[in-house]
């Protein structure tokens, strides 16, 4: 299984929020660890793995990019805001 196969028990991943893609990636590696799946179905599993990680990683970063953090000037009042990470 590749990051575009399809089939109607696993849907596009693009088209996942992040708590569904989580939710996936925490299933198939609980599958995997119990290793009661064949070797290409583990592959399989694998691949889509990968790809929900990439998936989840992605909209991590989007996120982290939208947030904003509120700098106070020196009476306690709002100032302003900069990008997440700088101070």
């Amino acid at each position: 299984m590749t990051d575009t196969a399809e089939t109607p028990a696993a849907p596009a991943i693009a088209s996942l929020s992040f708590e569904a893609a989580m939710g996936e990636l925490e299933s198939i590696v609980r599958r995997l660890e119990s290793g009661d799946v064949s070797l290409e179905e583990s592959v399989a599993l694998y691949e889509r793995g990968h790809a929900l990680r990439t998936h989840c990683e992605a909209r991590l970063a989007a996120a982290q990019a939208r947030i904003e953090q509120v700098s106070l000037n020196a009476d306690g009042q709002p100032a302003g805001t900069t990008p997440f990470g700088e101070s």
